[in-house]
């Protein structure tokens, strides 16, 4: 049937109509329908049987290169006295058991069945019959992990140990592949014999005499199957951890067993201080997340690891931000970074794995008072505020500067920076903290507490984000036309929704005015070269504001929410997705008021 199936192959358009008489057929038609029953099925046992044979073949000669080439030139050498004799032993645990089983038994039997084919086309027998000495492989797979740890540690330790390896594997027999890259075969091996022998049953007919040996080899080379997989992701876990030790130059703890890799990949990293981003490559692990940045190298692509946040604790928080989309942030007790990912899906894939790793996607923006100290903050950048957010003083260049409190993220000006306090999270080292955190920090006295006698102005309420707030966002504001307009953050807080509060920044902790809406006219503005389409006004007796919006849909927004408060409605609350919210939520500890 093979000799047949062959030439119908291969020179059935050559067929004419005398060799098919020849051959005792009527026609090409009538030999296809002979060719595609029992010869072709028997056809497709046969080719699984040679696969098999010939894998097996290649499977012995990796086989020896283990066992009498690495295994036995070590010996020899650690028989010198240059390093323990039990390294070489537990590196290679059972191999030689392994080497003499497939190529004195397995694979003898495999040939002679082969080449009897013909007259006994089975292999289920065979396989029944040696299959439970594949056991042996649990005592292989077992000792895996102790033994790739062992050769890693001895190619460090021993000059002479790692220039054997490098000899051998610099040989053809090699095929310019690693000792560990051969070593795995053994554990790739069964996994390898539960595939083709679930493809043979596949193709044997149910009244097939083989059949129930080849199943019941099948069993036994499952149960054998189960210890190998889990080898195998353990070593493809391994070879990226090598990829990544590679990529870093040797930093330390990459190679632990224990790790594993979550996701890695490039990402803009947003400045704490300001607007500015910065590429860098960050990789999670399943205990760890690390903050790279790029470094020259003439090998590859190379990083430093400028920061490591444990995962213990780690939260992630979606933020909003005016001149980059995509934000995100991770915060951590070591560090809190804020990222930028190259679109939405990859911004949600870095939430989704670090929320289900171990993390906490934190649904408010503020930070505890419990967690002070013992987690880095999210700075507030400079261009969000207008003041200090503890005495509330304009900031100036040169006289009232602005500071960061590295307890609370907050910026304030000297004055109410000028204390110091051992923040846990950086090694309980001093660092400059606001009066408030430090009273708290010190236990002192409770900063939240107010100051008898003293009450809160009018204006000195806080920005607030679109969590806290009706609608709130950039305007161009002016009280007077022929003034240049100013670009204000404008809120509508949901406590008190029917006054508008003008900020400088979104995170200022007084207001620059109030408008109380209620009784006020709303205007569109005329097209002019000084009020653009997307401008509107508010109007009381001899009191105007002037305002711009970014976009025509602002504008609306705008005024769907100012129409309904200045008859007195309380108006709904608008949470867009667009650029028009804060940079970001407000991270901070409460400061009292």
């Amino acid at each position: 049937p093979v000799f047949f199936h062959s030439v119908y192959k291969h020179y059935l358009k050559y067929i004419t109509t005398e060799t098919c008489h020849a051959f005792r057929f009527n026609n090409r038609e009538e030999i296809t329908c002979c060719f595609q029953q029992e010869p072709i099925k028997e056809l497709k046992l046969y080719k699984i049987a040679s696969e098999l044979l010939q894998t097996e073949r290649a499977y012995v000669t990796r086989l020896y290169l283990l066992d009498q080439v690495f295994c036995t030139k070590l010996t020899e050498e650690a028989g010198k006295g240059t390093f323990p004799v039990e390294v070489v032993k537990g590196i290679f645990s059972n191999v030689g058991s392994i080497h003499t089983f497939h190529s004195q038994f397995l694979l003898p039997g495999l040939e002679t069945r082969m080449s009897q084919w013909d007259s006994t086309p089975r292999i289920g027998d065979i396989l029944a019959q040696l299959a439970p000495f594949l056991r042996m492989y649990a005592e292989y797979v077992k000792n895996f992990d102790n033994a790739m740890d062992l050769l890693k540690q001895w190619m460090e330790r021993s000059a002479q140990f790692n220039a054997i390896i490098q000899d051998i594997q610099s040989q053809e027999a090699c095929g310019n592949l690693t000792l560990q890259h051969h070593m795995l075969e053994p554990v790739q091996r069964v996994p390898r014999y539960e595939m083709l022998l679930k493809d043979y049953l596949k193709k044997l007919p149910e009244d097939d005499p083989d059949r129930s040996q080849a199943e019941k080899s099948l069993n036994i080379i499952s149960m054998a199957a189960t210890h190998s997989n889990t080898a195998i992701r353990k070593m493809e876990n391994l070879k990226k951890l090598m990829e990544i030790y590679e990529m870093l130059g040797g930093e330390e703890d990459i190679v632990n067993p224990s790790n594993e890799l979550i996701k890695e990949g490039q990402i803009l990293k947003l400045a704490a201080r300001n607007t500015s981003s910065m590429e860098i490559y960050l990789i999670l692990f399943n205990n760890m997340l690390l903050y790279c940045v790029p470094k020259f190298s003439l090998v590859g692509q190379r990083f430093t690891v400028r920061t490591r946040v444990g995962v213990e604790g780690m939260k992630v928080l979606e933020t909003s931000n005016d001149d980059y989309p995509h934000t995100f942030q991770v915060s951590g007790k070591e560090r809190t970074l804020e990222l930028q990912a190259s679109s939405e899906q990859d911004k949600e894939d870095w939430i989704k794995v670090s929320v289900l790793l171990r993390g906490n996607l934190m649904c408010s923006c503020v930070f505890q008072k419990e967690e002070l100290g013992k987690r880095a903050p999210r700075w507030i950048r400079d261009n969000e505020v207008t003041m200090c957010m503890k005495c509330k003083e304009p900031f100036n260049p040169l006289t009232r500067r602005r500071h960061h409190c590295r307890a609370c993220g907050y910026v304030v000006c000297y004055k109410c920076s000028d204390y110091k306090a051992s923040l846990r999270y950086d090694g309980n080292k001093l660092n400059k903290v606001c009066k408030d955190c430090y009273f708290i920090l010190t236990g002192r006295m409770d900063a939240e507490e107010p100051v008898s006698g003293k009450k809160r102005g009018i204006l000195e309420v806080p920005a607030q984000v679109s969590g806290n707030s009706v609608l709130c966002g950039f305007l161009q504001h002016s009280t007077d036309r022929t003034k240049p307009c100013q670009r204000v953050w404008c809120v509508i807080p949901q406590h008190d929704a029917l006054v508008l509060y003008l900020y400088g920044a979104p995170q200022d902790v007084k207001a620059q005015c109030t408008i109380p809406l209620l009784g006020y006219q709303v205007e569109d503005v005329q097209r002019s070269l000084d009020h653009p389409p997307t401008s509107f006004r508010l109007r009381q007796s001899k009191s105007v504001h002037y305002f711009t919006a970014d976009t025509e849909e602002v504008k609306l927004r705008w005024l769907g929410v100012i129409c309904k408060a200045v008859i007195g409605e309380m108006p709904e609350c608008q949470t867009p997705d667009d650029g028009d919210l804060a940079n970001g939520c407000h991270e901070g500890v409460p400061d009292g008021s």
